[in-house]
């Protein structure tokens, strides 16, 4: 099979039509007819070669949303003709005790999805039909594909940080991540205090449903008012952990999507006092997936999406590489 596709033939490069063949489906493989697909700053990191794991030509694109066309002889959870999402992860060992727990996110001998192979700024992906997911009947093609990169983060981190209902939830930034977050938190039953840089993303936040809003111009907090049982930094940048952390009640944490790049620099005694914890969180397994997804369509959870054609995804990186998109691109077919 001939794949036509969008390439980077080198770091840093811009994208180019790009043709490549493919062997027929193996026994849990499925063959997915694009429909659309998310760009994510991720997307450029690989382009860029930042992590050092990118392989050229490069085709990107993990958050990838279309439709069954072909199935391998041991596939029998989707058939031909259903719609699918596949996110950043393309496999794992499903042996492993994290695999096992139900953690293939943790799993040593994890794939990611561009990391690996080709990805979807494509007119066909092929991939194991064990990571595609079936996207519920109620969320738009258009608004799927954020869901499994964006809306999996903040979700899996949410409740692995131990999200329930009637908690005091906060949410550092409203980007990308953090728009999501905030609907998330708020919909199923918390009560979300959003620290943003502006007053614009402070109403927007409210909008979104956050009971209170922080402006925080200076990366500095003021003193708490309202401790919280956690608090979920979105935002790729270093700030005052130590003022942060007051802000946490006893047991409360801090669970980091974003990714500073510094080392973090914490005082011991702001988390021994009160118990307080700090953890970090990659994606989430295919349960909670799954689980994801049910609860984006049960509560309208929906990110708001800038949508382009597939011949405009140099414009479209562009835009995410200036950081003008809010809050997230897709390309559609």
């Amino acid at each position: 099979m001939q794949i036509q596709a969008l390439a980077a033939q080198q770091q840093g490069a811009t994208l180019q039509p790009y043709e490549f063949a493919v062997e027929p489906p193996q026994a849990h493989d499925c063959v997915i007819k694009v429909l659309a697909c998310g760009i994510c700053h991720s997307d450029l990191h690989m382009i860029d070669n930042d992590w050092e794991t990118s392989n050229y030509p490069l085709v990107p694109g993990h958050e990838v949303i279309g439709e069954v066309v072909e199935i391998g002889s041991q596939v029998n959870h989707i058939k031909t003709g259903d719609r699918v999402g596949v996110g950043w992860q393309r496999s794992s060992c499903l042996q492993c005790r994290d695999c096992l727990r139900g953690n293939e996110n943790l799993c040593d001998e994890n794939q990611g999805l561009i990391v690996t192979g080709p990805g979807g700024f494509a007119d066909y992906l092929m991939v194991d039909s064990r990571f595609a997911f079936p996207i519920p009947a109620g969320i738009e093609t258009k608004l799927a594909g954020p869901l499994l990169c964006a809306g999996i983060t903040v979700y899996a981190a949410l409740r692995s940080a131990g999200m329930t209902s009637g908690q005091e939830i906060g949410v550092i930034g409203v980007g990308g991540l953090g728009h999501l977050a905030v609907q998330f938190a708020s919909r199923l039953g918390n009560s979300v205090t959003v620290f943003t840089t502006s007053d614009d993303k402070a109403e927007f936040a409210h909008q979104l449903g956050a009971r209170h809003t922080v402006v925080v111009p200076g990366g500095t907090p003021p003193a708490p008012t309202q401790k919280l049982n956690i608090l979920l930094s979105t935002v790729p940048a270093s700030v005052d952990w130590a003022a942060y952390l007051e802000h946490l009640d006893s047991d409360g944490t801090l669970v980091l999507v974003g990714v500073p790049s510094e080392p973090l620099n914490v005082p011991i005694g702001a988390m021994l006092n009160k118990r307080r914890r700090i953890m970090a969180s990659p994606i989430g397994g295919r349960a909670m997936m799954l689980e994801m997804l049910s609860v984006a369509e049960k509560y309208g959870i929906q990110p708001l999406v800038e949508v382009f054609p597939f011949e405009q995804a140099n414009e479209a990186m562009q835009k995410v590489r200036d950081n003008k998109v809010r809050y997230r691109a897709v390309l559609a077919k």
